[in-house]
Protein backbone atom coordinates (compact mmCIF):
# COMPACT_ATOMS: atom_id res chain seq x y z
CA UNK A 1 0.00 0.00 0.00
CA UNK A 2 2.77 2.26 1.05
CA UNK A 3 4.15 1.75 -2.38
CA UNK A 4 1.36 2.14 -4.53
CA UNK A 5 0.87 5.60 -2.62
CA UNK A 6 4.56 6.75 -3.38
CA UNK A 7 3.79 6.18 -6.98
CA UNK A 8 0.57 7.72 -7.15
CA UNK A 9 2.32 10.72 -5.02
CA UNK A 10 5.26 10.96 -7.45
CA UNK A 11 2.95 11.43 -10.72
CA UNK A 12 0.83 13.42 -9.13
CA UNK A 13 3.62 15.42 -8.03
CA UNK A 14 5.47 15.53 -11.14
CA UNK A 15 2.44 16.30 -12.56
CA UNK A 16 1.52 19.34 -11.01
CA UNK A 17 5.43 20.56 -11.26
CA UNK A 18 5.50 20.08 -15.08
CA UNK A 19 1.92 22.33 -15.07
CA UNK A 20 3.38 25.19 -13.09
CA UNK A 21 6.52 25.09 -15.18
CA UNK A 22 4.40 25.03 -18.52
CA UNK A 23 2.50 27.78 -16.89
CA UNK A 24 4.96 30.07 -15.84
CA UNK A 25 6.88 29.28 -19.00
CA UNK A 26 3.61 30.23 -21.01
CA UNK A 27 3.13 33.55 -19.02
CA UNK A 28 6.79 34.90 -19.14
CA UNK A 29 8.42 33.74 -22.31
CA UNK A 30 7.85 34.35 -26.83
CA UNK A 31 8.88 31.86 -29.25
CA UNK A 32 12.30 30.95 -28.87
CA UNK A 33 14.29 33.31 -31.83
CA UNK A 34 18.09 32.62 -31.40
CA UNK A 35 20.23 29.48 -30.39
CA UNK A 36 20.50 30.48 -26.84
CA UNK A 37 16.56 31.02 -26.43
CA UNK A 38 15.92 27.39 -28.02
CA UNK A 39 18.02 26.11 -25.40
CA UNK A 40 16.00 27.62 -22.77
CA UNK A 41 13.13 26.36 -24.17
CA UNK A 42 14.29 22.63 -24.35
CA UNK A 43 15.05 22.43 -21.29
CA UNK A 44 12.15 24.15 -19.95
CA UNK A 45 10.54 21.68 -22.21
CA UNK A 46 12.31 18.91 -20.15
CA UNK A 47 10.27 19.99 -16.91
CA UNK A 48 7.32 21.11 -18.99
CA UNK A 49 6.81 18.64 -21.48
CA UNK A 50 4.46 15.80 -19.74
CA UNK A 51 1.66 18.86 -18.85
CA UNK A 52 2.43 20.52 -22.60
CA UNK A 53 2.27 16.92 -24.60
CA UNK A 54 -1.09 15.46 -22.20
CA UNK A 55 -2.66 19.68 -23.36
CA UNK A 56 -1.69 18.77 -27.26
CA UNK A 57 -2.67 15.33 -26.94
CA UNK A 58 -6.04 16.17 -25.85
CA UNK A 59 -6.52 18.35 -27.89
CA UNK A 60 -5.67 16.18 -31.53
CA UNK A 61 -8.21 13.88 -29.97
CA UNK A 62 -11.17 16.26 -29.35
CA UNK A 63 -10.43 17.31 -32.98
CA UNK A 64 -10.53 13.48 -34.54
CA UNK A 65 -6.56 14.48 -35.37
CA UNK A 66 -5.21 11.41 -33.41
CA UNK A 67 -6.37 7.59 -33.18
CA UNK A 68 -7.43 6.74 -29.83
CA UNK A 69 -4.54 4.31 -30.10
CA UNK A 70 -1.95 7.62 -29.92
CA UNK A 71 -4.11 9.55 -27.75
CA UNK A 72 -3.61 6.19 -25.22
CA UNK A 73 0.49 6.23 -26.00
CA UNK A 74 0.35 10.27 -24.75
CA UNK A 75 -1.35 9.50 -21.43
CA UNK A 76 0.72 6.62 -20.99
CA UNK A 77 3.92 8.52 -22.03
CA UNK A 78 2.97 11.41 -19.90
CA UNK A 79 2.15 9.52 -16.86
CA UNK A 80 5.82 7.79 -16.76
CA UNK A 81 7.68 10.87 -17.30
CA UNK A 82 5.46 12.71 -14.76
CA UNK A 83 6.23 9.65 -12.69
CA UNK A 84 10.39 10.36 -13.25
CA UNK A 85 9.70 14.21 -12.96
CA UNK A 86 7.80 13.46 -9.55
CA UNK A 87 10.25 10.96 -7.92
CA UNK A 88 13.24 13.47 -8.76
CA UNK A 89 11.35 15.61 -6.73
CA UNK A 90 10.92 12.82 -3.65
CA UNK A 91 14.82 12.01 -3.99
CA UNK A 92 16.05 16.06 -3.88
CA UNK A 93 13.63 16.53 -0.96
CA UNK A 94 15.41 13.36 1.25
CA UNK A 95 18.47 14.89 0.51
CA UNK A 96 17.67 18.23 1.73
Amino acid sequence: MNALLMLLFATTGGLALSGIVANIYRLLARKPKSSPERVFYLSVMTLAGPSVLIDNATRSFRRKDCSSIAYLFAIGLTTYWSFALGWLLIVLQRHL
